[in-house]
């Protein structure tokens, strides 16, 4: 005998199959081509990343080992993961133990890095949002949601004024990640809780030549 939810679903398919399906139009009219200079793109990038909470960290290309060193020292992470691809010369000046992830690595093993350090696909300066789309530089998305602390790097150039400019940059097939600020929700008293669903701290190196 079949239950009460199989029969509800049952009813449901066969009345979709039998009712036409109408055309469907999505309207795509978005607001798209808004720019800012880039001193605009990363003050206003800066001021919404801080509101978030998050550490921001703007640097030169060629400070960017200098900078993730001092974010990781600061935070004491005296063992942080890494996606396969990130850029080797970007930790020289980091001397703590770093464990290359991959898809073996389970998230009670991820737990127990003190810190994550990966890059980023684009940002978006009006949401301050990054986002990861599991690039080489930037692994799967366990890495960087375990780790108590992920330190990201984000090129300016990849930063764009508003959320259509920035999705554009993005390839739809692959797996992406919207980070506004390190996780954070709020209980029933609207006390606020971070690190619930991901890293408790986030900072933010902004390499402002590139």
């Amino acid at each position: 005998m079949s239950s009460a939810r199989d029969t509800v679903l049952g009813r449901i398919r066969d009345a979709l199959a039998l009712a036409p399906a109408p055309a469907v139009v999505v309207p795509r009219a978005y607001r798209t081509g808004r720019a800012l200079p880039d001193d605009e793109r990363l003050a206003l990038f800066t001021d919404r990343l801080i509101d978030y909470k998050a550490r921001v960290h703007p640097c030169t290309a060629d400070r960017t080992a200098e900078a993730i060193g001092e974010a990781l020292r600061e935070y004491g992470a005296r063992r942080i993961g890494v996606p396969a691809g990130l850029d080797a010369w970007w930790l020289t000046e980091y001397h703590g133990e770093v464990r290359e992830d991959h898809p073996d690595v389970s998230a009670a093993q991820l737990d127990t890095l003190d810190a994550v350090v990966t890059a980023s696909a684009a940002g978006c300066a009006e949401t301050g949002t990054i986002f990861l789309d599991g690039s080489p530089g930037q692994g799967r998305r366990a890495l960087s949601l375990v780790p108590d602390l992920h330190v990201c790097v984000v090129d300016l150039s990849t930063v764009e004024a508003g959320v259509p400019e920035a999705v554009a940059r993005l390839t739809p097939e692959r797996p992406t990640t919207l980070i506004s600020g390190p996780s954070a929700t709020s209980d029933i008293e609207l006390e606020r809780v971070e690190g619930v669903h991901g890293p408790r701290t986030l900072v933010v190196v902004i390499r402002t030549d590139v």
